[in-house]
């Protein structure tokens, strides 16, 4: 299964996909977890305390293998052993690779960095056998019609309020316009019934099927203040219990499509 999680920032779609990540490898599958939001925090829910340095930031190897910044630069470089000597071991069968931020501004082009992350994505998408996690950015830049034919499905976090819905609406938007089929949404950080009943009204209006909702919890605060994902740190929370349910929802999904 190759699932992309998006939605604004401060959702909560960091905790999501590092949760989700190690659900599944506790399951026993592997799983390659990829850190595609600029922000790259995606280690630390996942619980790497070493977390890999940046594709973007390997500058001789994005040289050797798509071209030098300003000159001609390859649209399909060699990335097919990028995910092995690239990414880091995470706990519970997870592999991290994170991709960093192309820089934008500035002179000079930077077509061979933002080639080579588009490569290296559809080759972790398209042609790996793992179940694949990407936390993305509230856009999906780094997604396109080559890669979109291999996304399962795509998830939008959102709270409890307009802006998180207007969010996932433009998001199912792009999603749909390259292809991608499965846009569904999580409803995170809810803290009564009203808010619940406000997200799975305003999801049904905008067409967007509701995996489930995931309440409102101190312990989150805590795990980032302690630096321990909330999987160890308390694993029988009801967050937990929530992102489990997702997970399964999410695979009765994936089956009957």
């Amino acid at each position: 299964m190759k699932i992309a999680i998006a939605g604004k920032g401060g959702v909560g779609k960091t905790t999501l996909a590092g949760i989700l990540a190690r659900l599944f490898g506790q399951d026993g599958y592997s799983v390659i977890a990829i850190d595609a939001d600029p922000d790259m925090n995606l280690a630390s829910a996942i619980g790497i305390k070493n977390a890999p340095t940046p594709i973007i930031e390997h500058k001789k190897l994005i040289e050797d293998r798509a071209g030098i910044k300003g000159g001609v630069y390859k649209l399909n470089p060699k990335v097919d052993d990028i995910v092995d000597k690239y990414s880091a071991e995470g706990p519970d069968n997870v592999k991290l690779l994170v991709m960093g931020a192309v820089k934008k501004g500035g002179t000079g082009c930077y077509c061979p960095e933002a080639s080579f992350l588009r490569a290296l994505i559809r080759h972790t998408v398209t042609k790996r056998d793992e179940i694949i996690v990407m936390d993305m950015e509230a856009g999906i830049e780094h997604l396109g019609r080559g890669i979109a034919d291999s996304v399962d499905a795509m998830i939008v976090v959102v709270e409890p309020g307009k802006r998180a819905i207007e969010t996932a609406e433009r998001v199912k938007q792009l999603a749909n316009d390259i292809g991608i089929k499965n846009v569904f949404a999580v409803g995170n950080k809810i803290s009564s019934k009203d808010e619940e009943e406000f997200i799975q009204k305003s999801l049904s209006e905008s067409g967007i099927p509701l995996l489930g909702v995931i309440p409102f919890d101190l312990g989150l605060i805590k795990s980032d203040r302690e630096e321990i994902p909330i999987l160890d740190l308390d694993p029988d929370s009801e967050v937990i219990k929530s992102i489990k349910s997702i997970k399964e929802r999410l695979i009765v999904e994936n089956r009957g499509n």
